[in-house]
């Protein structure tokens, strides 16, 4: 048997039922000598991204051990409900790499996007927008994996060298607020988003490091509020900076 982290979210209109599908999904554990070791209803909750029309949604959280034959019939139960809306199913096994490890493959991944995509496009006269950059692997291996900041500088001078962006913008909020959202878009990305709350603290400090010791190129946006907001504190900050 294996432990897994178990979120799904039930369509507003249909919290009353929540209660008696947990009795059902507990049953479907027992009778297969499952257990559920930890269960949290965390109510209603606004989403960042509409789902199936709606912009609210019920979540609910277990952390279940049961076996794959169990596990399978349980995801099926999800799939034919009317009232879940979304779910995931998180293996909570063994960290599959160190932190330094993952800072090796990080920056050997940003090398060859560099050299396959960044380079040729600023040098074509293009403006680039990365999702993510080298200050990803200053915050999540740096600030949360514990890798010294002085070994990732060294490698980042190595590979980005002089590509360094112009502006970063860094999107502040809330460690829970954050965490909601990764659920309620459905984009839950497994290794890092389920490391825990103190993880993601160790984070956003290190994010908050990285704009207080860059000025010239980072702003951080405060990322409270509804989109329209948000995007409107951004173009401020890229008119202000670039325009």
């Amino acid at each position: 048997m294996r432990h897994y982290e178990v979120i799904f979210l039930v369509h507003p209109d249909q919290s009353e039922q929540v209660p008696a599908m947990v009795d059902r999904y507990r049953a479907l554990l027992e009778s297969n000598g499952g257990t559920i070791h930890r269960f949290e209803d965390w109510g209603r909750r606004q989403m960042a991204y509409m789902i199936e029309k709606v912009y609210k949604a019920h979540y609910v959280l277990m952390n279940i051990e049961c076996d794959g034959n169990t596990l399978t019939e349980l995801n099926s139960m999800f799939k034919f409900s009317d009232a879940v809306i979304r779910n995931l199913v998180v293996a909570t096994e063994a960290e599959p790499w160190s932190a330094m490890t993952e800072t090796l493959l990080m920056y050997a991944a940003r090398s060859d996007h560099l050299e396959n995509t960044i380079r040729p496009a600023l040098a074509a006269g293009d403006w680039v927008v990365c999702d993510r950059f080298a200050d990803s692997s200053r915050a999540y291996q740096g600030a949360g994996g514990g890798v010294a900041q002085d070994f990732i500088e060294q490698i980042d001078a190595a590979v980005v060298a002089d590509d360094q962006p112009d502006l970063t913008l860094v999107f502040d909020l809330p460690v829970e607020v954050g965490l909601e959202r990764a659920f309620g878009r459905g984009l839950f990305e497994t290794r890092f988003e389920s490391k825990g709350l103190a993880f993601h603290q160790r984070l956003r400090e290190g994010f908050l490091r990285i704009v207080e010791t860059n000025p010239d190129r980072c702003v951080r946006i405060d990322a409270v509020g509804d989109l329209d907001t948000v995007e409107e504190r951004v173009w401020r900050a890229v008119q202000a900076r670039v325009l």
